[in-house]
């Protein structure tokens, strides 16, 4: 038992120093340089040298100072690294599109309007050239239409992200082609699911929060480019990075959760007592449907 505790007790410590105090004292340090510097000259090299023999002659003459002037830079790291991973909802909140309804109702609306116009002209290139009829060229621009479709959204757009309507795609085409409602019927399937596809989400999740926390990091950055402007620049790259990762990690569990539903929708209904045993295959509308009215209650 105290082996276990010496092992978690470094884990925890080792995660502390990878999340919070390294980046945390990088940012401390360039704080102090970045507001030492300013617009002005912000790549004066002498100012920096002269900034960090301040800070180093601070603490050199006692040890009593060093200990001093290192329990406040780690402090400050620390205190910095809690002030990023609070922020951490915002910037999920922000990337899967929870935002103010006014502005949020505004970019939908562009963005389903572009979705529509290339359906619309996906389905009139369909009705003039006919399966059986039309060349490869006319295939090919029928699914570039498809293609280009489903670059803004799987389906029709109800999130002003891009990030935001993968999840939102998720759950649209639950409801309409297999009646299940996940808002009550996700947790249901989660627990009937086999070990190796929640493994499979877990990590697809994980991968998502871990580019959400190291994204975050733009924040105060782009704080710190108000005095700073280089900093902006560091900002932006942290920030652009971590939405790169976040979109990969969202397709990807958007992927897996659309797949669970398809091949172990039946498990659950099974579960449930609904539909015919000896069926095989995705969730029918009509079996989804019964699924959603049990799991909701009445609600």
């Amino acid at each position: 038992m105290g082996k276990f505790f010496e092992e978690l007790a470094k884990k925890l410590a080792e995660r502390w120093v990878a999340l919070l105090v390294l980046p945390g004292a990088l940012f401390v340090l360039l704080a102090v340089v970045g507001v030492r510097l300013g617009h002005a000259d912000p790549f004066d090299v002498g100012e920096v040298e002269r900034t960090i023999s301040d800070v180093a002659g601070t603490g050199s003459g006692r040890f009593g100072a060093q200990m001093l002037l290192l329990v406040a830079v780690l402090l400050a790291a620390t205190g910095t690294g809690l002030a990023v991973q609070a922020l951490a909802g915002v910037t999920r909140l922000v990337w899967l599109g929870r935002w103010p309804r006014a502005l949020s109702r505004w970019v939908v609306r562009r963005r389903r309007a572009r979705w529509h116009a290339l359906l619309d002209r996906r389905r009139a290139l369909v009705r003039d050239h006919p399966a059986g009829t039309r060349t490869a060229e006319r295939q090919e621009e029928i699914d570039d239409m498809a293609a280009r479709m489903t670059r803004i959204a799987p389906a029709e757009p109800g999130r002003p992200t891009w990030m935001g309507d993968r999840m939102y795609a998720v759950e649209q085409v639950a409801l309409h082609r297999n009646g299940l409602d996940l808002a009550f019927g996700w947790s249901r399937l989660w627990l009937v699911l086999p070990e190796t596809v929640r493994a499979e989400v877990v990590a697809a999740e994980a991968a998502f929060a871990g580019a959400v926390a190291s994204g975050t990091w733009a924040w105060p950055y782009l704080v710190l480019g108000l005095m700073w402007w280089p900093a902006l620049l560091i900002g932006v790259g942290i920030g652009v990075a971590g939405w790169a990762r976040a979109r990969a990690a969202v397709g990807d569990l958007a992927a897996l959760s659309e797949a669970a539903i398809d091949l172990h929708g039946r498990t659950l209904a099974g579960a449930l007592g609904v539909g015919n045993d000896a069926a095989t295959g995705p969730l029918t509308l009509a079996e989804g449907q019964d699924i959603t009215a049990i799991v909701r209650k009445g609600r």
